[in-house]
């Protein structure tokens, strides 16, 4: 009689490996995000055409942040379908610039806050615009220190500046060498697409996201260079002024700070710059001031805040205020 001989090694791997596959655990589901949370600032500098407000977020909702700004209407729970501005991305608090609204119109504005799961919304805040506009007439201004005569006030401003950080004074940020083509005005469009001649045919801001951080490609010097410059934005008989004309000024402050630019002759404010991303930076805290002088691929400016004002050069593509000099006889 032949006997049959059973392993019993499956059976005991068997037995090993049940309770292993059966409390093995689930492989734990990825965490989508949600909405990012926000809260929107009071509107404040209300004058008949232009207001300031902004936002803060304080949680992007662990999906990250890419577009912010504010958005407003003439009826309430406005969306980014109306109008809107951009300002930057992430999270924190951030100012906002609202231009081109109309005189006693009530509005209704929203900051908001854009990540990968969607579009949420701070709470609302209503606002009316003054009734009438304070523009004044531009008159000229001459510094005794320099013996330079000077336009009162920043191309585009309402009016000269009461204060550093009156909204009405702030007025158009320029990417340099362009004319007053519509591209200066802070709720422009924006276009991503270089060009190759000193008019670009459009009123659209140039965002860059590479070198040499210019618009226009090939770059041209002599755009602003003199009072017959090609894009020369400045009214007949004005011009941008050089580098060392703009640091002469500075150095006829009596402190060397935004404080002291303000006291100056000229009331230099501090609007801020608009961002290669086309958004909006440091308004009412420093000014940045172009100048026709070139520095390989960038450009001279002036820069000034609350503690410190100088020459500095950087890319060509950021807006910055413009206050233009007269030429000489």
């Amino acid at each position: 009689m032949i006997t049959k001989r059973y392993s019993l090694l499956p059976f005991l791997l068997l037995i090993v490996a049940l309770p292993i596959l059966f409390f093995k655990k689930k492989k734990k589901k990825e965490d989508p995000g949600e909405l990012a949370t926000l809260t929107t600032s009071a509107v404040t500098q209300i004058t008949s055409s232009s207001a300031q407000s902004g936002g803060d977020i304080t949680d992007d909702g662990r999906a990250g942040v890419t577009v912010r700004g504010v958005c407003w209407n003439t009826s309430p729970n406005p969306t980014v379908y109306n109008l809107k501005t951009t300002d930057g991305s992430g999270t924190g608090s951030f100012t906002s610039y609202l231009t081109d609204l109309s005189p006693n119109t009530t509005y209704y504005l929203r900051a908001y806050s854009t990540n990968s799961i969607g579009t949420s919304y701070g709470d609302e805040v209503e606002f009316k615009a003054q009734d009438t506009d304070t523009y004044t007439e531009v008159v000229e201004v001459t510094n005794p220190a320099t013996g330079k005569t000077w336009m009162d006030r920043n191309l585009g401003a309402s009016r000269a500046a009461n204060s550093s950080t009156d909204i009405e004074a702030y007025g158009d940020l320029y990417q340099w060498g362009r004319a007053t083509d519509g591209h200066q005005l802070k709720t422009s469009g924006t276009t991503t697409n270089l060009s190759n001649s000193d008019t670009p045919g459009h009123d659209d801001f140039f965002l860059l996201s590479d070198s040499p951080w210019d618009w226009r490609s090939p770059q041209n010097d002599n755009l602003w260079q003199d009072v017959n410059g090609t894009n020369n934005p400045c009214p007949e008989g004005f011009r941008l002024p050089t580098g060392g004309e703009l640091d002469a000024e500075r150095g006829s402050w009596s402190s060397n700070t935004s404080a002291g630019a303000y006291a100056s002759a000229l009331k230099l404010p501090v609007a801020g710059y608009r961002r290669i991303d086309g958004s909006l930076h440091h308004v009412g805290f420093k000014g940045f001031y172009w100048t026709a002088t070139v520095h390989g691929a960038s450009s001279v400016y002036l820069g000034l805040e609350s503690y410190d004002g100088g020459i500095g050069y950087y890319h060509r593509a950021l807006g910055y205020s413009v206050r233009c000099i007269k030429e000489s006889l």
